[in-house]
């Protein structure tokens, strides 16, 4: 059948089983939508900044196990992606993105909102288009979303200019692809799955380091099944946090710059670390020389591109986590590793990372546990990026599988709010709270209305410490305390709530915290929580930049002082 590149392009989105999509139109992008109501099967979320599409395609993505979608119009539409797009891909989020484009006689003629979007998102995206012929479209879009979702996933953009939407041509979705060159899976490789089978049987003191490919493959029996078997502790990176039970017994929690204390020391003192699903970030590393001194490593990850980028591993296994661990768990031997636990429960007990202080100020740490305590775990929590993302990483702990959504590789602030429609749009009968910071809450604030008016009932925390808190601690330590342009004079939050006719409750209490709590998820819609916490709170444990995991700092004898002198 004949149709427009418009129409080909709902068609080929609906055999893709999309359902929900973020955008915002735009000149280029008029044609198109112009024909969606023919296509009641595609709901479009419409937001109020593309940037906003972007986040939440990748917050929808992650909560559902899809491709997110994302639309926006050429020019400033597009390039207002970029930082969601540029997030997708260092967070391996499976999106596409479709932009709209000048007329093809106009492009290279910098004509009215005219910007080269495949040029640059090259570096970002597994693959991007520029579609010149409708009669290309259900191809590309086909292949789009086989290479979004498929091996490391990532997202891809088509550029389709403004003519071709009206194009007409004849409409042939293929159903079978054939793309030289691209093997997104390939089987492990028996023989180094039995040699990384020997190396964990052989070692004494081994960690498992679960990364967020664990959770991409959905791997969470088979992790499990190898650490009970081996008795083998599980350190989560951040985009790893819910791939294993936090509450187990061999869960160890986050290592790294805002790790515990004790997982910073283990991996200094591990003979193996068998990293699942991760990339050896420098947040979890430290100064890469010093990392893991006495390690062998086995790394499976199903991209070769990480393989020994940062730590030269002694067995490389390149495939997906939950094939990998299957072969693996056939050959590893069950061993108590007893004088190992016990070594590590002493650690524990010498270092408490995460012991709240007791004290009758509001700390942004007693907040995220009260709402830990009062969901018993049973949510979503979406965060953006900064100390509450540590805090919540810290003191929130995370039994359902894919239960932490949060920005990781790239750190963009504002990812709260976007994040969390996404989420709840494809988790609608999940209780999603979006623990959030004062600062990165303004850069998305304007969507609130996006949550209204979608009957979105997304309980918002604002970690108010009227600061830029990751930017104002590091100046405190490392700037001689001098806070230049990190202290916020924030507006009325409980007012902004009230103008997008939204649940509005200040805090300022410690007292007050469990009954609002309480409140929030008693509403039936959207809530917006105050939380107006102790301005100078720091987050220890913490790695200084540049430093090694040896020189972790845990708390510091100053900042003791500091933290009593307060109390």
């Amino acid at each position: 059948m004949e149709l427009t590149g418009a129409q080909m392009i709902c068609e080929s989105l609906v055999r893709e089983g999309v359902e929900h999509f973020f955008g915002l139109p735009g000149g280029a992008t008029i044609p198109f939508y112009d024909i969606l109501p023919q296509y009641p099967q595609l709901k479009h979320i419409l937001v109020r900044h593309e940037q906003v599409a972007a986040h939440a395609a990748e917050g929808y993505a992650r909560a559902s196990g899809k491709v997110g979608v994302c639309c926006a119009t050429s020019g400033p539409g597009a390039t207002n992606l970029v930082t969601g797009i540029a997030n997708a891909y260092l967070d391996s989020v499976p999106i596409v993105a479709l932009t709209g484009e000048v007329v093809r006689a106009l492009i290279g003629r910098d004509g009215f909102q005219e910007a080269d979007i495949t040029g640059i998102t090259l570096p970002i995206t597994k693959h991007n288009y520029l579609a010149l012929d409708a009669k290309d479209l259900p191809r590309i879009i086909r292949e789009a979303f086989h290479i979004a979702g498929t091996g490391r996933p990532g997202p891809v953009l088509i550029d389709v200019p403004r003519d071709v939407f009206h194009q007409k041509a004849e409409f042939v979705y293929p159903e079978n692809l054939e793309m030289r060159g691209y093997r997104p899976v390939p089987p492990p490789d028996q023989d180094h799955i039995d040699r990384a089978a020997e190396l964990i049987n052989e070692s004494k003191q081994p960690l498992i380091l679960a990364g967020h490919g664990v959770i991409i493959s959905q791997a969470y029996e088979e992790l499990k099944e190898l650490a009970e078997k081996g008795n083998i502790p599980v350190i989560t990176t951040l985009l790893g946090i819910s791939s294993f039970p936090g509450s187990h017994p061999l869960c160890l929690g986050m290592p790294g710059m805002h790790g515990m204390y004790w997982n910073n020391v283990a991996m200094c003192e591990s003979d193996l670390l068998i990293a699942v699903g991760m990339r050896f970030d420098d947040r979890v590393t430290g100064r890469l020389p010093e990392f893991a001194p006495n390690a062998k490593v086995v790394h499976i990850d199903i991209d070769p591109a990480e393989i020994g980028k940062n730590v030269r591993p002694t067995v490389a296994i390149q495939s997906d986590a939950k094939s990998a661990l299957k072969m693996l768990n056939r050959r590893v031997e069950s061993r108590p590793r007893d004088d190992w636990l016990a070594h590590l429960d002493e650690l524990k007990r010498e270092h408490p990372s995460i012991t709240i202080r007791e004290t009758d100020k509001l700390l942004p740490q007693y907040v995220i546990k009260t709402i830990f305590d009062a969901t018993k775990g049973d949510c979503t929590v979406v965060t953006g990026v900064g100390q509450h993302q540590m805090w919540s990483a810290q003191f929130f702990w995370f039994d359902k599988p894919n239960s932490l959504i949060t920005a990781g590789g790239l750190g963009p602030m504002g990812f709260e709010v976007p994040g969390a429609i996404g989420v709840q749009i494809a988790r609608p009968d999940e209780l999603v709270w979006s623990i959030c910071g004062d600062g990165g809450f303004q850069m998305t604030l304007q969507d609130l209305i996006t949550v209204t008016i979608n009957d979105l009932p997304i309980k918002f925390a604002i970690i108010n410490n009227s600061h830029l808190g990751m930017v104002r601690q590091w100046q405190t330590l490392f700037y001689h305390d001098n806070l230049v342009a990190t202290p916020l004079q924030n507006p009325d939050f409980v007012k902004i709530a009230e103008a997008y006719d939204i649940l509005g409750i200040r805090v300022t209490d410690k007292h007050m915290v469990e009954s609002a709590v309480y409140r929030a998820m008693e509403h039936p819609g959207p809530v917006i929580i105050d939380f107006q916490v102790q301005e100078y709170e720091n987050i220890f444990p913490m790695v200084p930049p540049g430093a090694a995991l040896q020189e972790t700092l845990d708390l510091p004898k100053y900042e003791e002082e500091r933290v009593v002198a307060q109390a």
